[in-house]
């Protein structure tokens, strides 16, 4: 299946490798996903929709079993406060639903802002642009298709 985010990665000449699993409408957790594609939640990281008081609009991407910090993240993004965006506005902004957003080929060229343990691997797996479906690939391949910022914008959930 070629979504716009592998477009992309074919056009920018990067290796990948598609993963897809068995979607539950009722349960999107990210973790889960990780199950299903049998890598470990560290590795599949999520993408979140915020707004920040300065920068508008911007993309975190987190590992899959972490929460957003948003303090960190306004910090990161030189914004005083960062909100999530309502669930109701995320596939305006971004063309895609809950489950299946992806900084890449995002409607608009948000900054995306990325937590740094994702160089800790070799691959990551993140959502290829629709339910059922993510990308594999290197974590420097993934930073340079989307212009990611690198920080410590995420914490463990407790």
């Amino acid at each position: 299946m070629k979504t716009n985010a592998v477009r992309i990665l074919d056009n920018l000449a990067i290796s990948y490798h598609l993963l897809s699993y068995n979607v539950d409408p009722e349960d999107l957790a990210a973790e889960r996903t990780a199950l299903k594609v049998g890598l470990p939640p560290e590795q599949v990281f999520k993408t979140l929709v915020v707004r920040g008081s300065r920068i508008g609009v911007s993309l975190a991407v987190i590992p899959s079993h972490y929460q957003l910090d948003l303090k960190r993240l306004a910090k990161l993004a030189g914004d005083r406060k960062i909100d999530p965006v309502p669930l109701k506005e995320m596939q305006s902004l971004t063309g895609y639903i809950r489950g299946g957003v992806t900084a890449l080929a995002c409607k608009r060229d948000y900054p995306v802002y990325v937590e740094e343990m994702i160089e800790v691997f070799d691959q990551i797996a993140v959502s290829a642009g629709v339910r059922g479906l993510l990308v594999q690939l290197a974590p420097a391949d993934y930073l340079r298709a989307v212009h990611g910022i690198l920080g410590e914008i995420s914490v463990e959930k407790s």
